[in-house]
Order: C-alpha cells, then structure tokens, then sequence
C-alpha cells in the first residue's frame, strides 16, 4: 500500500484578489505534491480559503455587501486561480463549511477538557490586518507616534471579555519539541527566530472575540467567536477527517508538510503545536516558511501600485513559464525578486532555446527523413556516457526536490539538458544520415531515451507541457511508435508591455 503524505499550503485571506505571492505558494505547493506523486505516495493535497475575521467583517462593511457574500466571490477568484495554474489539490477547503465548524468546535473542547481555556477580560494591542496579538515591547513607532506591529502595520488596543489559551504552559513542552526535532521548522533562520521568540517567554494568548459574529461560535459560551487562528489552524485537521473519520485520520495525520510565507510561521510553529499538545493531537512533521516575492526587488503594495496579477501574467507569458521561472529563480525559503524581463529571459533560456530546441530538433528530423520511427541501433560508448550524465541530473533533481531544495533540482535538471545538446552537437546525425545510418539510429534512439527520461523528470513543474511532449515521443518501448511531425512545446516569449 502506498505510503500516505499530506501537504497544506497556508489557506488564504480573501479580503481581497489574490496576489503573485498566493500564486508562488500554490505552484510551489503543487510540484511538491506532483513530485510525491511520482515517487509513489498516497498524496493528499490541500489548499483554500480563511474566510472568518474581523478584516473580512470591516472589508465587506466598506464595499456594502453581507460578509458571506464577499468571501464566496473572493474565494471564487482562488479557485479560478488555482484552476488556471494546474494546480492539482485534492481539496479546497472553505472554513466557512459546516464541516470546518464542527472540526473547530472539537479541537476547542478537547483544549477545554484539558482545563486549557479560561475566560478573563483582554486588554492590549491587535493588528486587524495581520489578526495578531502583540506585546508592548514588540511594537515599533511610525509616523506621527502611531504603533506598528513587527510587520509594519497598524495596531489597535482592545479591550474585551475573552477565552484565553494556557499558552505559556507549553513553552517548555515546545522547546522539547524543538530539540527532539531539528527539521521540525524550516529553513534554519525560521527555526532560529521561533526559538528566540519561545525562549523569550510566552504569555497566555486571547482565543475568543465578542465584538462581532462572522466566526466559529465558541461551544457553550453565547456571543463568543474564535479567535480566527484557531480556527484557520484547525482546517489542516478538517482536511484530515478529524473528528468524524477516525480512520482517515490514522492515514493522513500528522501532516507531512506545512507550507506557509515566512510572516504566519509564530502561528503554525508556536501558537499550533501547542493546540495540538493541549488536544492530545500529535503535531505536523515539518513547517516551511517560504520566503517573499519582490516585484524588481521592491515589496508589493496597493499604495505603490506594484501589485501583480498572477493570472495575467499566466496568461501573458504560459502557466509552465510562469511556474518554472518561480521555482528556478527563487532560492526556495529565501526571498526572490521577479519581473517580466526575468521571466521571459529564463524561460527563453533554459525551457525554449535548450530543452525545448532540444526536442523540436530531434523529433523533427525523425519526423522529415525517417518517416517517424528510428530503428533500434548498438550503443556505443557516448550513448552509455550521454544516459547516465541525463541519470545523475534526474537522481540529482530527485534528491534536491525530496529536501525541499526546488531551486538546486531544476539546476541540476538542467545539466542533463546542457548534456543533450552537447551530444547532438557531437554526434551530428544530420550528417551520420548519409555515412553511417545504423549509427545514426543509435544516436537518435538516445536521444529519445534521454528526452523521456528528462521530460518524466520535470513534469511536476511544467505539467501541461511535459505531458504533450511525452504524447510526441508515444508510447516507451512502442518500437511501432511513428513520432509526427512535433509542434514546439516551448515557444519563444517575447515581452509584453503593462501586465
């Protein structure tokens, strides 16, 4: 039976369209789970919507409509994006659903049963745009004296009666956790920064909100909402069955892989696992905070105006170009800058001009003067060479992408690639057609094997163009194969002006 993994992406906050930085998480999350695909597990991945919150509340109050209505026409354009992308998620979960409830509502009581929740009246600074409590000795001045959360955005001070969380009675029981688990948060500066933050101190954290409805109601407290990460935590647990599959549960949880931006790892790494310890629920193995996209090496904002839409530029430049710009370019964990002009360049080079010129060259010239089929030849001692140098770039790719290092596999794909062309350019059986035939059916016949094996390789990052190459090459170990003459997979792009 194949082995189960279960990969999340952050649900996202749909106060808004989404933005470049929604999309890079969604593709990332996607190769990911194709690559286990490939590698035989029992894949399941989850993606969607954190529709609860006060932002939503204040978001939908100031364009006039019901709150409902803004998060099912916000969460629409998610799903339209993640259809766009090929993004291949076994879920899109909404906590708006009447299952979510009820998995939000279980996890609250067992952290209840657990003599973990009191109620007390909170005072103190919250960012309604990142829905986050703040300390005092957090908090930074801006213009005019204003507070500012460690993110930069405005804080508020509330006053209200709440459900608190014994968060601070987990603050050893974490660290534990910690040092029994080294690759439990990722990269290794996320890790570092959870550790300095626990080992600061934690206070108990304020789990319930009373001054408006759009929320999980708190079981047997009237007029009580969940604080919105409880709530948006617990999708990853509806995703999984829990409470009402128990059996789904044994399979698919603990999740093998959060993947979150590096802004929400406080509440995946701290605020989570220690839920999870008060629910006697056991924790995710791995929680990677990926790093920011930049357009042209600048933060996107609405005031600046340099807010990208993704499904522009998929539609501009090819989802595939799109998506293997983003996991070639960006060191993954790391921030990464992006533009049209990078865009364009690295998919000319890399995809178009070397393993989509390799293709084109190879099946076309089958195509023209062999009539499609190549005979099978003897393999010399260049062919041995060529499919093992295409093997250690593929084992290569494997191994990068198994550690999470998506950036370093495509590299090492790309060897493979550089190697084919070389050979072609050796061996020349353009010219082999006319003083050694057999040799020239050699040649050809690795080519084709090394082209499989590398477009098998990469399919998890360019999805929808592997797939058509590998429907030209037919069928392997089809020698009645007739390979027609091929459309180019991978068009050269040109840059288009105003995405």
């Amino acid at each position: 039976m194949a082995e189960p993994y279960y990969l999340t992406t952050a649900i996202h906050y749909p106060n808004g369209r989404p933005h470049i930085g929604h999309a890079y998480e969604m593709i990332a999350a996607d190769a990911i789970a194709r690559f286990q695909r490939q590698q035989g597990r029992d894949v399941f991945f989850q993606t969607g919507t954190d529709e609860h919150g006060l932002k939503m509340v204040k978001t939908a109050r100031d364009r006039g409509v019901e709150v409902r209505a803004l998060a099912d026409e916000m969460s629409g354009y998610f799903r339209e994006m993640a259809e766009l992308l090929d993004i291949s998620c076994d879920r899109f979960i909404r906590t708006s659903e009447p299952e979510h409830y009820a998995a939000s509502q279980a996890i609250w009581q067992a952290m209840a049963d657990a003599g973990d929740l009191y109620l007390d009246r909170y005072e103190g600074w919250y960012s309604v745009r990142d829905e986050a409590f703040y300390e005092e000795k957090e908090l930074t001045e801006g213009e005019g004296g204003a507070k500012l959360s460690p993110q930069g955005t405005p804080v508020e001070w509330t006053a209200e009666e709440t459900w608190f969380f014994k968060l601070s009675k987990y603050q050893q029981p974490l660290l534990d956790f910690y040092a029994a688990n080294p690759d439990f948060i990722r990269p290794e500066s996320r890790r570092n920064e959870v550790l300095r933050f626990v080992e600061g101190g934690l206070v108990d954290l304020s789990v319930s909100r009373t001054s408006f409805d759009w929320g999980v109601p708190v079981p047997g407290s009237p007029g009580h909402v969940m604080y919105v990460w409880v709530d948006a935590l617990t999708n990853y647990l509806t995703g999984a069955g829990y409470p009402h599959d128990p059996e789904r549960v044994a399979k698919y949880w603990p999740a093998d892989l959060h993947l979150i931006g590096k802004d929400i790892v406080r509440f995946h790494a701290v605020y989570w696992p220690a839920f999870l310890m008060s629910a006697k629920i056991a924790l995710p193995r791995q929680v990677f905070g990926h790093g920011f996209l930049l357009n042209r090496g600048e933060k996107m904002s609405k005031s600046v105006g340099n807010v990208v839409d993704p499904m522009a530029l998929a539609r501009l430049y090819g989802v595939d170009a799109l998506r293997y710009f983003l996991l070639r370019d960006v060191s993954f964990g790391n921030d990464g800058t992006f533009s049209d002009e990078a865009i364009v360049t690295r998919a000319n080079a890399d995809l178009s001009n070397s393993f989509g010129n390799l293709a084109q060259r190879v099946l076309a010239f089958i195509a023209k003067n062999l009539d499609g089929l190549v005979e099978a030849g003897t393999p010399d001692p260049a062919d041995t060479a060529l499919l093992r140098e295409v093997e250690t770039a593929c084992e290569g790719f494997t191994r990068s992408f198994s550690d999470l290092s998506l950036s370093q596999g495509l590299e090492a794909w790309m060897a493979g690639v550089f190697a084919c062309n070389q050979y072609i350019d050796v061996q020349a059986p353009w010219a082999l057609r006319k003083t050694d035939p057999a040799r020239m059916h050699a040649v050809l016949g690795t080519l084709l094997k090394a082209i499989r094996r590398l477009a098998v390789t990469i399919q998890p990052v360019v999805p929808g163009s592997a797939a058509k190459l590998l429907d030209q090459l037919g069928p392997e170990g089809d020698a009645g194969f007739r390979i027609a003459p091929p459309t180019p997979i991978f068009p050269r792009l040109e840059l288009k002006e105003d995405v």
